[in-house]
């Protein structure tokens, strides 16, 4: 198997060609309320202004991709299935409150000390890693380098900045929670691109930036 770098660097290559942006989102803390185990859709609650700054983001062409980790299958709380219904459920009350379709969802099932055998993995794609960024490259033919992920906790920050995002931390969900349990100690050298208060003001942010470099998204 390729190794992290080396996955990084060949969709980079790719990336060089395709010249598409995209805007990875965390899901929990960032477009919805964080109920910390989020295991029944009727327990959705969309964040303020988010269908808006969603909205905003894909007016301005960029992609906007949910990468997120599921704890909840490796738990044995819900399965992947049920995880694939409640993010539909999500972007339904997205859609009726105006939001844009998104364009794609990525979740990682496993946990290092999962109470399910199947899913106690050391994988790739749980956060801090950046697996699910770079599948989602590959599959939507994104450029990492004009991307950027915006997330609650310092291991989403991390994971985009591996993947060669510029990051935004929004203080909707987990900002100031301990860090999650990772397989290796956490890069305490990495720090966000930004810091702000909501998806609205981060959707700001990103568009002066991109204003401000005088290109688009694509």
């Amino acid at each position: 198997m390729d190794s992290i770098q080396d996955q990084t660097n060949a969709v980079r290559g790719n990336c060089r060609r395709l010249m598409s942006a995209a805007v990875f989102l965390d899901r929990d803390g960032v477009l919805i309320a964080d109920n910390n185990l989020l295991t029944d859709a009727g327990d959705i609650r969309v964040l303020a202004d988010v269908p808006q700054a969603l909205s905003r983001l894909k007016k301005a062409s960029f992609q906007l991709v949910v990468v997120s980790n599921q704890a909840v299958v490796a738990r044995g709380l819900v399965t992947e299935q049920e995880v694939d219904a409640i993010n539909a459920e999500m972007e339904r009350l997205l859609e009726q409150a105006d939001g844009p379709r998104l364009d794609g969802f990525y979740f990682c099932p496993h946990h290092p000390n999962a109470t399910l055998p199947a899913y106690r993995a050391d994988c790739e794609c749980r956060k801090p890693r950046p697996g699910l960024l770079l599948r989602a490259a590959r599959e939507h033919n994104l450029d990492l380098g004009k991307s950027f992920m915006v997330g609650d906790r310092i291991t989403d920050i991390i994971a985009g900045a591996r993947a060669g995002c510029r990051t935004v931390l929004v203080q909707t969900g987990q900002h100031q929670a301990p860090p999650i349990e990772t397989v290796e100690p956490l890069d305490e050298t990495v720090q966000p691109d930004h810091v702000c208060a909501d998806l609205e003001t981060a959707a700001e942010w990103i568009l002066a930036l991109r204003r401000g470099s005088g290109q688009g998204a694509r």
